[in-house]
């Protein structure tokens, strides 16, 4: 974890949770300054509000942000959002409940299988050219009464992702193809019916860990 003091705020950067997304340094090459040596991380050159858009922007979490004023502290959405990234991660943004890892609201779960940071995404999708759409067929469904609250995410050994509570599944182009309450997501790259779990992580032996 890389932690950068400013006068008003402080980045807080963990280079694991990092698919390098890009928004970062493409929104704000001042503050993330790209391609150097030693300091690259410079929290003055932004206000307190841009620094918290720009954490915002980061679907893994690996930017977080710190305020003097508690006005900014970063808070639960009010819609429970999976967005399915073409060829990427599952990209959440909940409040977020992982056994074992600190409070979260942003995360990206690894959809290909080969992540050595499971059940998180680290961006190896892109060196074993891992395929599979971000635009899943949208299914029947009607609106959640509630769309937020506790989103429970449980890693099943060797197996899928079981999601649990208020959500809304997206496509990458922000269309809703499903919403559901209890689900589970495929995390061994096999499944035809991604990015559902149809028990091909059985056949291939997947191992979680």
């Amino acid at each position: 974890m890389e932690i950068v003091k400013g006068k008003e705020a402080t980045i807080l950067f963990d280079g694991k949770k990092c698919i390098h997304s890009r928004n970062c340094v493409l929104s704000r090459p001042d503050v993330f300054v790209p391609n150097v040596e030693g300091e690259w991380i410079y929290p003055d050159k932004a206000s307190v509000e841009e620094i918290k858009s720009l954490a915002l922007n980061c679907p893994s979490g690996a930017i977080r942000f710190e305020s003097n004023d508690p006005s900014f502290k970063e808070t639960a959405p009010p819609v429970n959002v999976l967005r399915v990234r073409e060829n990427g991660p599952l990209a959440i943004h909940a409040d977020i409940e992982l056994e074992g890892v600190e409070k979260q609201y942003r995360l990206t779960l690894c959809r290909c299988g080969a992540s050595t940071h499971k059940p998180f995404c680290d961006a190896t999708h892109v060196s074993i050219g891992f395929t599979a759409t971000g635009e899943p067929s949208v299914q029947e469904s009607q609106p959640l009464p509630v769309r937020n609250g506790i989103l429970n995410i449980d890693p099943t050994k060797n197996g899928p992702l079981k999601v649990s509570g208020n959500l809304e599944i997206c496509s990458g182009t922000g269309k809703v193809t499903n919403r559901i309450t209890e689900s589970y997501l495929c995390r061994c790259g096999g499944s035809s019916n991604k990015p559902y779990c149809d028990g091909t992580h059985r056949k291939i032996k997947f191992k979680s860990e």
